[in-house]
């Protein structure tokens, strides 16, 4: 697995984690039963940030959590059967062989506000957006109460796995 981060602005967060993202995208994959070795890109950004790439792929001009932009497009949430149609070379790395899911941008002033106004660490603001993302790069959404209520128990299966309670 390969997690290419970038960060736009100098971050307050705890060095410690980036290991705990790779910990939450690990134990998606897992819970997804992902049959791939995958690719995924981080970009931390602040609220400006946020709400310049929301605006601009959303048509929201307002700062948000966390953005994802999934690669594959799913005809099922979690369903890999698209990629044996033949027509994967875009979805994979030529280098390294690897599924690209897709790229989460998170904003480090919304993980820093959120984990203050719930009450919650840092650290499990931040394991809860990555989870909800790399969802959203497998295809879920939470649009229609049923999708929502998929993608809310998902979300609590991983932090609890990991132990990232509020």
């Amino acid at each position: 697995m390969t997690i290419l981060m970038e960060q736009d602005v100098e971050s307050d967060l705890p060095v410690q984690l980036n290991e705990d993202i790779e910990r939450v995208i690990q134990q998606t994959l897992s819970l997804e039963h992902c049959p791939y070795e995958c690719e995924v890109n981080i970009t931390f950004t602040d609220n400006d940030g946020i709400r310049m790439i929301n605006r601009e792929f959303r048509e929201l001009d307002v700062p948000t959590d966390v953005l994802s932009f999934p690669m594959i497009d799913y005809v099922s949430p979690g369903d890999f059967s698209v990629l044996e149609d033949g027509l994967t070379e875009d979805f994979f790395n030529p280098e390294s062989g690897e599924l690209i899911l897709g790229d989460i941008i998170l904003s480090v002033d919304k993980i820093i506000e959120q984990a203050a106004s719930y009450g919650h660490s840092q650290q499990r603001e931040l394991g809860f957006l990555v989870a909800h993302s790399m969802l959203h790069l497998f295809g879920y959404d939470h649009m229609q109460d049923e999708e929502r209520e998929v993608m809310e128990e998902k979300q609590r299966d991983i932090l609890n796995m990991l132990n990232l309670k509020r």
